[in-house]
């Protein structure tokens, strides 16, 4: 397997990670919900970096994140068939998320946070989420995609 995206993966692991991003769910937070934060997070850099970079590329890192999904979910035990099923529901949650947050800029706080309301498991306001995520989006602009092709990044925001 080639690496050459590792880090990629990492920041998006370590981004999803963030304890700040969990406080307001009156839930404990599961599996399921760290992984569409996962999608969240990738989901805003694919469309940040789409634009500027070359198609091969972009559908490498794609590939990769999706492979350490579907490792990670093996290592957790499911059995072949059920991976299959799990992988193809979680390509479906993404592109349903590429197609949310495509005009995210122009969408009112109310709408974005609806859209994280649609696929994260929680009754309070998200509207922390939609600050966090604006915010993500302002510092994927502001780096290139070689800034997290090279090194794990350490969250500001």
């Amino acid at each position: 397997m080639d690496y050459k995206y590792i880090n990629i993966y990492n920041n998006l692991i370590i981004l999803t990670r963030n304890k700040n991003l969990y406080n307001n769910f009156s839930n404990q937070d599961t599996f399921s919900d760290r992984l569409i934060l996962f999608l969240f997070h990738f989901g805003f850099f694919l469309k940040v970096f789409k634009k500027n970079n070359d198609k091969k590329v972009i559908q490498d890192i794609f590939d990769y994140n999706f492979k350490q999904l579907e490792l990670s979910i093996r290592e957790l035990g499911y059995g072949d068939a059920s991976i299959n099923k799990k992988m193809k529901s979680y390509i479906n949650i993404f592109y349903s998320i590429l197609d949310k947050i495509d005009s995210w800029e122009n969408l009112s706080t109310s709408e974005k946070s609806n859209i994280i309301s649609n696929f994260i498991n929680t009754n309070d306001n998200t509207l922390n989420l939609v600050t966090y995520f604006n915010d993500y989006l302002l510092n994927l602009s502001n780096n290139t995609l070689n800034y997290y092709i090279k090194g794990v990044i350490k969250p500001k925001f």
